[in-house]
């Protein structure tokens, strides 16, 4: 038997990725130096933290805290149904525009730069606008959540599209079918899985920032919290985020059994268990 050895490093050093590594850890001390961060400021905060959380126990779930809850909870969950409808309905056809492998440039660039501009702004800036521009109430949020749905949908579905096999497509255009039957037989199908897990983050994300712009007057659960911590009912705020946690918990449910009804076909009692496992049905052979 021969052996052979060789004084070769199997795993070399990797130098100019430390060194990479070590001027962002230089550049992070120097940016907490330049923000004023110290670990006496830190532990302050530890401080204050204890007693505003002392302040927050036990939450106040009393009669009239409890109706501002159910109607400002209401408020945000019909504006973010509103407006991932309206989002999703839009996004179609700016997200089909934007694909370049089925769009010709001088239409897939123009659509790929209103993405762009939807997804410039946080949803609480554009409120701000709706807000100037429509006053306040829900409409000022749903306007600010179409547009960060057109910009999160339309980028992610247009990506998407990009990577479907154009066979299948070339596929259904060799048989004489129209533009919408080749969208619905040979680009769908490949997208439709993606597409709807894009459809039920962006419901559970609308969900989530309707209660950030009710902050600035755009209707929803947010202005309520807002006035809480303005009024220090620190234990009608705790009331209120355990509220918007059970929401988003729900949705996040809800969204799962969706997925589950819709790629694998399920029923909503076999998502639950109720219903027995899911036996796929096979053919059996003339010899079985």
């Amino acid at each position: 038997m021969t052996t052979i050895t060789t004084d070769r490093n199997p795993f070399p050093a990797h130098w100019q990725s430390r060194f990479g590594w070590l001027l962002l850890l230089v550049y992070c001390i120097w940016a907490a130096a330049q923000l004023e961060f110290t670990w006496n400021r830190f532990l302050a905060g530890l401080v204050n933290a204890e007693r505003f959380l002392a302040r927050m126990f036990p939450p106040a779930f009393g009669g009239d805290q409890w109706e501002l809850i159910v109607k400002g909870l209401t408020e945000s969950l019909e504006i973010a149904v509103i407006a991932s409808a309206l989002g999703i309905f839009v996004s179609l056809p700016i997200g089909l525009m934007a694909s370049r492998n089925l769009s010709p440039l001088w239409l897939s660039w123009p659509a790929r730069f209103l993405i762009a501009l939807c997804r410039s702004l946080h949803p609480v800036i554009v409120a701000i606008i709706f807000v100037k521009a429509v006053g306040f109430g829900a409409i000022a949020g749903i306007g600010a959540l179409v547009i960060g749905s057109i910009g999160f949908i339309s980028k992610l579905f247009a990506d998407a599209i990009e990577e479907i096999s154009l066979k299948q497509v070339e596929g259904v255009r060799a048989s004489g079918a129209s533009f919408a039957n080749v969208l619905t037989f040979g680009v769908l199908p490949q997208v439709f899985g993606r597409f709807l897990g894009f459809c039920t983050y962006q419901l559970d994300s609308n969900l989530r920032n309707s209660t950030m712009v009710g902050i600035v007057g755009a209707g929803g659960i947010g202005g309520t919290l807002f006035s809480a911590f303005q009024r220090f009912d620190y234990d009608f705020v705790l009331a209120i985020l355990i509220s918007i946690i059970t929401l988003i918990f729900i949705g996040e449910i809800l969204s799962n059994v969706l997925r589950a009804v819709f790629l694998d076909n399920k029923t909503i009692l076999q998502w639950f268990g109720r219903g027995g496992a899911h036996t796929p049905v096979t053919q059996r052979g003339p010899d079985e």
